[in-house]
């Protein structure tokens, strides 16, 4: 078989168990393709050597009949995810030199299950952007181009590296996060799928932690099928995380029927923003009869507290940066900034943390602690916290009248150039968030899957989300508007 690095996870799946390839195939494929594509700085610490070996167990694991879901297929791991003996610094110059002595419990659970990691993925700093343009080891590029413009995109953020990998066949899936959008808006701007599960379907245990009531792990994959498998075998309870869900995982992609005949798909008319692109609001348009198509009911409905999504999301997001990031001071691990005869432990912080946290990082911590400082707790923080319990209301209320699942554009644009929001007020740049914090506010599921091209051949991608704890069925009416939507283009390679 040639271009193995191009096959998704059920193909390559199917593949290694009919014995028309091994994982070692596979993975050498993977890693030639990474080799070749340092143009994309989407991988930034390798491990060929952990792959090869991984590789090798998983061929064992297939010739003796004992394959688990993901045995031998090479993914790739986000920055974020510690992973044992192997860098993970977050995208951050303060964790420079930090090798954990522990595996995250997902890449573990991917390990059970036959993983092969590839390396690490690049990433915002500590999870904090929309562009990938915050990481210590330099921009991730998107493969996309528009039409012959050799102008470099951005493949959106946090998870920029994740998505620029998949989307460039340098690895058949990778793990993402998603703290308010971070899975779904840079699969939305490469033209890939990006789940963000129900928050505490996925362990946040070896994660390191940016909004710890925000954050999630999940899967960035090239189908929606892809989704499901890499789903079920990142899930499950763990008593190592106390926000862990003690709840069986199903079959998630026993649930991929396509039928969705009766299901009420809501369209909420406070997502039609002002000054929305036309684009966008014809792809949303072309999703909402493609739902109906496939014999979907459509309800038109109100989230009304959506305008105060993001001033919401930006006061708690900060104020636990702010909390979490306390602990990076230079005492214990990673990066400690040289010190002068005379300095003190305040200087040891206070120059450590000015030298290894970047400018956005330094931004949202102050913020932070701005709005958890004794003079303004009530007055900005407790008041986001009651926001957030409407707009966790708004949704619980239109489910409880009987939708099934919610329809939204995924971002309000297509990927925008490397550099050009740089002289932008940062607050233009959250609002690359605006479709997609509401779901984590409210601890809900939501995929992005791509659903056509602008008008300059750049993915366009639709949201869907789902009740609390079906991501089956959420993956089910994702699997139905993708087999509507046909989506099938790549990038043209460039790089």
């Amino acid at each position: 078989m040639s271009d193995l690095n191009k096959l998704g996870l059920a193909d390559a799946r199917d593949a290694l168990r009919a014995g028309d390839t091994t994982s070692k195939e596979l993975t050498e494929a993977c890693l030639k393709a990474i080799d070749g594509a340092g143009a994309l700085n989407a991988f930034v610490h390798r491990t060929p050597e952990i792959a090869m070996a991984q590789a090798a167990a998983a061929d064992v694991r297939l010739k003796e009949g004992d394959a688990p879901a993901m045995c031998g297929l090479p993914i790739g791991i986000k920055d974020l995810f510690c992973t044992k003996g192997v860098p993970s610094q977050a995208g951050s110059r303060i964790l420079q030199g930090f090798l954990p002595e522990y595996e995250s419990t997902v890449s573990q659970n991917l390990f059970n299950a036959g993983a092969v990691m590839l390396g690490k993925l690049n990433m915002d700093e500590f999870a904090m952007g929309s562009s990938n343009e915050t990481s210590v080891y330099g921009n991730a590029v998107n493969p996309w181009r528009r039409g012959n413009d050799a102008s470099a995109l951005t493949p959106g953020g946090s998870s920029g590296g994740s998505a620029a990998a998949v989307a460039a066949d340098l690895c058949l899936t990778a793990t993402g996060t998603d703290t308010g959008g971070s899975i779904r808006q840079p699969a939305a701007f490469t033209g890939i799928v990006g789940i963000k599960p129900t928050y505490g379907r996925c362990s946040r245990w070896g994660i390191v932690a940016f909004a710890s009531s925000l954050d999630q792990a999940g899967p960035m994959t090239k189908s929606v099928r892809d989704a499901a498998i890499m789903l079920e075998a990142m899930c499950g309870h763990d008593p190592k995380d106390s926000t862990s869900a003690d709840l069986a995982v199903p079959d998630f992609e026993k649930a991929l029927t396509g039928d969705v005949r009766g299901k009420k798909i809501g369209i909420p008319r406070e997502y039609r923003m002002d000054g929305m692109p036309e684009e966008i609001e014809t792809l949303w348009q072309d999703g909402i009869a493609m739902m109906k198509d496939a014999g979907a009911e459509i309800i038109d409905i109100s989230l009304p507290h959506t305008k105060y999504a993001l001033p919401a999301y930006y006061v708690i997001a900060p104020a636990e940066a702010s909390s979490n990031l306390a602990r990076y001071d230079g005492v214990r691990y990673g990066n400690r900034a040289t010190l002068e005869a005379g300095d003190g432990i305040t200087e040891m912080y206070e120059k450590t943390r000015a030298q290894g946290f970047g400018d956005e990082v330094q931004r949202r911590v102050m913020v932070g602690t701005y709005v958890l400082s004794a003079g303004f707790y009530d007055a900005y923080y407790n008041r986001a916290r009651r926001v957030r319990s409407l707009i966790k209301q708004d949704f619980e209320n239109v489910f409880a009248a009987g939708v099934d699942a919610i329809l939204t554009p995924a971002t309000p644009s297509a990927a925008f150039g490397l550099g050009e929001m740089s002289d932008a007020d940062p607050v233009a740049m959250y609002l690359l968030d605006v479709f997609t914090v509401t779901v984590n506010l409210a601890g809900l599921p939501g995929i992005a899957l791509p659903a056509g091209l602008d008008s300059q051949g750049l993915p366009l991608g639709l949201q869907l989300i789902g009740r609390p704890w079906e991501e089956g069925d959420l993956l089910n009416t994702a699997y139905a508007l993708e087999q509507s939507t046909g989506f099938v283009a790549k990038p043209g390679k460039w790089w």
